[in-house]
C-alpha cells in the first residue's frame, strides 16, 4: 500500500514470533503440533517475584515513573552488576526498557548513521540485522560456522572491521546456538577491538545465568577493563528469572549513550510498566536458588535432545554451553525426498517438511543467517520433548 513507509520494505517480520503464531493456530484449528519455536522458559515466575508485583500494585505505585526507570530499579541493577561481573557502574549509566530488544533498538536508533556498519556474528538472533536496518546502519554478518563452535574468532573479527564499523554486537550464550565464549576467547576478542577505538561493544547477556558443565560467564567490560567506556552491558529479567511477559530488560553504559537511548525512549514506550520493575528488583535482589534448580532441568533437557538428535538420519547436533537451544546441521537431509516424492532443498524445506510431515514447529537456520541449520528450543517439558524427538527421527528415517 503506497500510504506505508519505505522503510519497513528493509525489514521483515521476526521468524522465531512467526513460527510460534504458526503452531498456536494449527493448534486452534485441531491438529497435533508440538512447538519447539518459543524462546521463553516453560517455568512460572517465582512467586516472590510475583508478590512483590502484588504489594506494588496495592502500594498504589500505579504511576508513571522516569524514563530510564525507577532509582530503586537502577539501583538494584548497579548491585547486580557489581555482585555478578565486578563491574562499577552508577545510575545515571543504567537505561531500563520494555524488554531486552527495546534496550538493543533504542541504542542502535541512538547511535547509527546512515552507512555505519554493525558487524553481527551468523548464527545471530534474528532482531539484530532487522533493527540495524530500521536505524538506517548496514548489519555486516560475520559468519562463524559449526567448526568455529558458532563463535567469532579474533582472526575473523580484524578482517571484518572497516572505518565505517561502529558496532559488534557479541551474545554469549547465544540465541540460536548456546555457544558462548569462555573468558580466554573473549579476552582475545577484547584484544583486537582495543586496537579500533571507534568501535563500540555490544554484549548481550541475556542468557548469562543459564549455562552448563561449571561454564564460567564472562562479558567484555568485565575482562577488558579498558573497553568499559565503549562497551553497553545488555541484560534483563526474561529468561533466567522466567518474566518474558513482564517485558524489562536494561543496558548499562557510558551517560551520553544512557542519555541519549533514554531520549529515544522518551517518545516512544516512555517506559516500561512501573509494576513490571517493582517484580525486577525483587527479582535481582531476592533468592536466586530458583535459577540452579532450573538449570538442572534444562541440562536434562539439553542431554536428551542432543542424544536423540544426533541419532536421527542425517542430523548433526553439537553439544551448547549455555541458553536453552541447539543449532543442528541437517545438511545431512539436504537433497532427499519426501514420500511424496518432494526434494528437501534448504532447512526451510526441511522444518516445513518436520510441520506438515509430523506436527513439529522449529524455526530453520536461514532465519539465523547460517544454514543449513535448524533452531530447536528445548524450554518445555521433558516428555513432551521426548516425543518430537520421536518424531523428528521418524520424519528423517522417512526421507529417501
Amino acid at each position: 500500500m503506497a500510504f506505508i513507509a519505505s522503510r519497513l520494505s528493509r525489514i521483515k517480520p521476526s521468524p522465531t514470533i512467526a513460527v510460534s503464531t504458526k503452531a498456536a493456530e494449527l493448534k486452534a484449528a485441531g491438529r497435533d503440533v508440538i512447538g519447539l519455536g518459543a524462546g521463553e522458559p516453560d517455568f512460572d515466575t517465582p512467586d516472590h517475584i510475583k508478590q512483590a508485583a502484588k504489594a506494588a500494585i496495592d502500594a498504589g505505585q500505579t504511576k508513571y515513573t522516569p524514563v530510564a526507570g525507577t532509582i530503586e530499579l537502577r539501583r538494584a541493577i548497579c548491585a547486580k552488576l557489581k555482585r555478578d561481573n565486578d563491574l562499577d557502574y552508577t545510575p545515571d549509566q543504567i537505561s531500563v526498557g520494555c524488554g531486552g530488544k527495546q534496550t538493543i533498538y533504542n541504542a542502535l536508533m541512538a547511535t547509527l548513521n546512515p552507512g555505519d556498519e554493525v558487524l553481527i556474528p551468523a548464527p545471530y538472533w534474528v532482531s539484530y540485522p532487522d533493527i540495524t536496518l530500521l536505524a538506517e546502519g548496514t548489519p555486516v554478518i560475520v559468519d562463524c560456522p559449526a567448526e568455529d563452535g558458532f563463535k567469532l574468532t579474533p582472526e575473523v573479527l580484524e578482517k571484518a572491521i572497516t572505518p565505517k564499523t561502529k558496532w559488534v554486537i557479541l551474545n554469549s550464550p547465544s540465541n540460536p546456538t548456546g555457544a558462548a565464549y569462555s573468558r580466554a576467547e573473549m579476552k582475545a576478542l577484547c584484544a583486537v577491538l582495543l586496537d579500533h577505538p571507534q568501535v563500540w561493544v555490544m554484549s548481550d547477556d541475556i542468557y548469562e545465568f543459564i549455562v552448563y558443565d561449571d561454564f564460567e560467564f564472562v562479558t567484555p567490560a568485565q575482562v577488558e577493563p579498558r573497553l568499559y567506556d565503549r562497551t553497553l552491558t545488555l541484560n534483563g529479567v526474561s529468561k533466567a528469572y522466567c518474566m518474558t511477559g513482564w517485558r524489562l530488560g536494561y543496558a548499562a553504559g557510558a551517560v551520553a549513550l544512557i542519555k541519549a537511548m533514554n531520549k529515544v525512549q522518551s517518545q516512544s514506550t516512555t517506559h516500561t510498566s512501573s509494576i513490571s520493575q517493582a517484580a525486577a528488583i525483587a527479582a535481582l535482589d531476592g533468592d536466586h536458588d530458583f535459577i540452579a534448580r532450573n538449570n538442572a532441568q534444562f541440562k536434562e533437557r539439553r542431554d536428551l535432545v542432543v542424544e536423540m538428535l544426533n541419532a536421527a538420519e542425517g542430523l548433526s547436533c553439537p553439544t551448547p554451553e549455555g541458553a536453552f537451544y541447539v543449532y543442528p546441521s541437517c545438511a545431512g537431509v539436504i537433497g532427499k525426498k519426501t514420500a511424496d516424492g518432494k526434494v528437501i532443498e534448504s532447512d526451510e524445506d526441511f522444518v516445513t517438511y518436520l510441520l506438515e510431515s509430523e506436527g513439529v514447529a522449529a524455526v530453520h537456520g536461514a532465519a539465523f543467517g547460517l544454514s543449513p541449520h535448524f533452531r530447536v528450543s528445548y524450554a518445555t517439558a521433558t516428555d513432551i520433548l521426548r516425543e518430537a524427538c520421536t518424531r523428528i527421527q521418524r520424519a528423517c528415517a522417512a526421507l529417501r
